[in-house]
Order: C-alpha cells, then structure tokens, then sequence
C-alpha cells in the first residue's frame, strides 16, 4: 500500500510544482514597482494594471479551462499552462515598455489557472486519507514560490547596490527589475518537462469511456482488487446526475440538487481574496514601506513573510486531514480578522512630521530637500495628507521614487505592532482559508460537473483578486493603510460568519461520500 501512496505522492508533488511557479510569477513583481514606476513614469492604476494583469488574464482563461480540461484531459491543460508560464516569463524580462510588460504579464495570467487545476487533478487521483495533504501541497508549493520569489528580489536588490564589477557587466544595476523578473524562467521551464511524467487522470479517463487506460493508470494507485469497485463508484458518479454540453454542466451548478455545494463554494470563493491576502503578497515591500522601516529593510521582512507562510503552510498540512476543515477555517479567520484589526488602529495613532535632521538624512541620500524646508515642523495625521503634501512638494515622480525613504524619516508609529499584525495575518491565511478552499473545491463537486464547478468558483476567486490587486496602489493613496487594513477586516468577519452557519466537514471522506451528502436527490 505504501507503494501507491508514494506513487500519488510523486504525481501530486510534480503538478504541484506549478503553484512554485505561480508563487514566483505572483510575488516577484512585488520587488519592481519601484523600479517599473520610475522606468515607466506610471500612475497608481497604471501600476496597478501591471501588477494585476495575470489576475485579469486568468479571468479569460477560466471561461475556457473547464471545457479543455473535460475536452483533452487535465494533463493536456497543464502542460498548456506550464507552456503559457514560460512564454511569459520571458516576455516579460525583454519588455520594452508599460503596454508590452502588461500584455507579458496577461499571458502569464492565463496561466494561473494551474491552481485550481492541480487541485482538481490531485483530488482525482489521491487516496481518501491522503487527500487533504496532498491537495494541501499546491499551497505549501505557491508559499514557498512566494517565498523564494521574495528572497531572490531581496538578493537581487542587494547586488545592484554592490559596487562590483560582475554587477556591472550583466547589468544588475542597470536592468534591475528585468533580474528579478528572469528568476522564473528556469523553473517554469522545468516545471513543462516534469509534466510529460505524469499520466492522465483516472476519473477523466473513466468518463471519457477509456477504461483500459484507466486501469493502467489505477494500477499504479492502488491495489488490483480495488480498481473495478472504483471503476463502478465513479460511473455511478457519474450517472446519478445529469450530463450534457458544456453549457448545460455550467447550468447544472445553479440547479437545487448543487445548492449546498453551490453556497459552500461561492462564499469560500469570495471570502479567501477579499480577506486582502494578495494586496500584501503581490505588494509586500510597498506594505512594508508603509511602516516607516525602509526600503532595504522592506525587501527584509517580504523575505519573513515567505518563510513564515511556509511554516503555517506546513502545519496546515499536518492537521488538516486531522482536524478538519472546518476548524481550520473558522479559526484562521477568526485570527486574521483580529490581526488586521490591530494593523488599523496602530496606522489610526500615527503621525507624519518632518524635522531638519530628517532633512539632513535625506539629503544625504541625495534626495533635493530644497522644497521640504517649508514643512519642517508640520504634522500631518494621516498618510494620504502626507504624501499629497510630498508630491506637491517634490513633484509626484520624485515623491514616489523615494516614497520609502520619506516616509521612513517622518512617521511616528508603533511598527512592531504593524509588523506583528501582519504577520499574524500571514500565517492565519496560510494555516486556514489559503489551503483549505482548493482542497474543498476538490472535493465538494459531483465528478460529472467538477470540470466546470472548480474553473467556475476559481473565476469568482480570480475576479475578486483582480479588483483587490488591481485598485490597491490608488486605495493606499487615496484611503490610506488604517482605512485598507480596517475594510479587510470588517471582510474577514462577515465571510467568518458566513462559514461558520455553512461549512461542512469532509475529512476522510471519498469523494463519492461527500457527494452524497452535499447532493439532493
């Protein structure tokens, strides 16, 4: 037995690298805003378009992902994807400009469809009491994506300050932000050739009416005596609820028989974005810039934030097969809607003032003073005063070019108290709602309809993401962080309620059984 589960273990953990690859696409754009926004002159919503074209690009791509993965199978998807994630890649680092880095950016995009279809294809083949884990591993695999992409940013940043000769003839210091984004052409790379190892999925093939290939396949999952019952539970499965076109299986996922499912899967949907995850994620040095600790020490803590999502992301993944779902859900949110809470109030005390030896740190990071002298002495109570007071004085593209330093020598806040809360926020994502929504959209869906369902509440989860990452630079200026960190919040605890009346348990539990509880008759 111990055989088949490390078989399983093996093909999950190769359509699992994907979300490395998505950690890095989403996470390494985080360390060039400062650079893109000065090379490109861009606005707030240009930067924002930048950042969130792979969201906007992913919502295509969802329309059109269920039909391919039902019409060719899911292996022929993901290597389409993994395809999709190196082309852009590249890309990206050759960009000449703000119209081609975003067009770069939207192909990768439609690749993130990766998520939800390893999540699919690795509920399809696990076993029952492995499910959970391994689905899990898609998160574990995209936070330390994120993490490594953090750290390479960091190192990167590092190098193009060195005073090297090396950094000088390949251009770190130069093509700074084109490094960073490089970082994640060689393993989408391989990411494309591992995929060519992994077989087809069993219940594709089964209901495709391949049954020899399907038995092939099972042979290497589990035991010969079990391959026939699976067989007819799955085609069962199948027959119990209607089929039909494409356009009928959308429509089958707002009938009565599904609402269950249907309620479960619209509001996790909704609830693991605008809980405000990726505003951190995709934009982390800028976030920490906010606290007044630098912008070395920025790409510092992005670098924290990585390595304390894999740890959760971990844990997540030893108990959610013992725990539950359930549990981990309502405590994860119930935790990050605390922790944001205390990141408003602690940004609701600060203060902005600049005082001559402010101007003198400035000066001696030769940054022109010259139109600061008038505010010295000026207190401001909020961020936004701050920066329009900045960018009148500076000019905007100045303001913003050394935003971090600015408001590194003029806040007046308890950071650790920030730090702390987002952290906390961090790590009570990746120990619940993070993980545990991939790994119920794969197992809350009628076989016959899951093709459609998973891509269909992915859509509604990319959509939601899109507006979050696309609107965050424009709301930080605009709204300022105690108002941002506060709406997340006042998010965090409607979706708690929400699940707590909703959610169901569904650890050690066949798909076929969960069917059968979530499904009317």
């Amino acid at each position: 037995m111990r055989g088949f589960q490390l078989t399983a273990f093996k093909f999950a953990a190769i359509v699992a690298f994907g979300g490395f690859i998505f950690g890095l696409d989403a996470a390494l754009i985080s360390g060039t805003v400062r650079f893109i926004t000065a090379e490109f002159t861009l606005s707030d919503l240009q930067v924002g378009t930048v950042v969130s074209a792979p969201g906007f690009g992913v919502i295509f791509a969802l329309l059109v992902t269920g039909r391919i993965c039902d019409a060719w199978g899911r292996k022929t998807a993901l290597l389409i994807i993994a395809a999709l994630y190196l082309l852009s890649a590249i890309g990206s680092v050759l960009a000449p400009n703000f119209e081609m880095l975003v067009a770069a950016r939207f192909l990768g995009g439609l690749a993130f469809t990766s998520l939800s279809l390893a999540s699919m294809y690795i509920g399809e083949i696990a076993p029952a009491n492995m499910r959970g884990k391994l689905v899990s591993m898609n998160q574990i695999t995209t936070v330390v994506g994120l993490s490594a992409a953090y750290f390479a940013n960091y190192l990167i940043l590092q190098a193009s300050n060195a005073d090297a000769s090396w950094v000088t003839s390949l251009g770190i210091d130069q093509y700074t932000w084109r490094w960073m984004l490089g970082v994640e052409v060689v393993p989408a790379l391989i990411w494309l050739l591992m995929l060519m190892l992994i077989p087809e999925s069993p219940r594709w093939l089964v209901l495709k009416g391949r049954m020899d290939d399907a038995r092939v396949v099972m042979s290497k999952l589990m035991p010969a005596g079990h391959i026939e019952p699976q067989i007819q539970e799955i085609q069962e499965s199948a027959a119990a609820a209607p089929t039909g076109s494409f356009r009928q299986q959308v429509a089958e996922i707002f009938k009565p028989r599904l609402r269950t499912a249907f309620w479960v899967g619209l509001v996790i949907a909704v609830a693991q974005p605008i809980t405000g995850i990726n505003a951190i994620m995709f934009y982390a040095p800028t976030v920490f810039e906010q606290v007044g600790i630098g912008t070395d020490a920025a790409f510092l803590q992005a670098v924290v934030v990585g390595v304390v999502s894999v740890m959760f992301t971990i844990l997540a993944l030893l108990l959610i097969d013992r725990l539950g779902r359930r549990p981990l859900v309502l405590f994860g949110l119930a935790w990050g809607g605390a922790s944001l809470f205390l990141c408003s109030w602690a940004f609701n005390q600060a203060s902005y003032e600049l005082s001559a030896a402010s101007l003198q740190a400035l000066a001696a990071a030769n940054i022109d003073v010259s139109g600061l002298q008038a505010l010295v002495g000026t207190a401001f109570e909020s961020d936004v005063a701050f920066k329009q007071a900045m960018y009148q004085a500076l000019g905007e593209a100045t303001a913003r070019a050394n935003e971090g330093a600015l408001i590194q020598q003029a806040i007046q806040i308890d950071a650790t108290l920030v730090l702390a809360g987002i952290m906390c926020f961090i790590a009570s994502f990746n120990l619940s709602i993070g993980p545990v929504m991939w790994v119920l959209f794969s197992e809350i869906f009628p076989t016959n309809v899951r093709g459609v369902a998973i891509p269909f509440f992915a859509l509604i989860v990319s959509t939601v993401s899109y507006f979050v990452q696309q609107f965050f630079p424009w709301q930080l200026n605009n709204m300022g962080a105690a108002e941002i960190f506060l709406f997340y919040a006042a998010c965090i605890t409607v979706s708690l309620a929400l699940l707590f009346r909703l959610l169901p348990e569904t650890k050690n539990k066949s798909i076929e059984e969960i069917e059968a509880t979530m499904v009317r008759a």
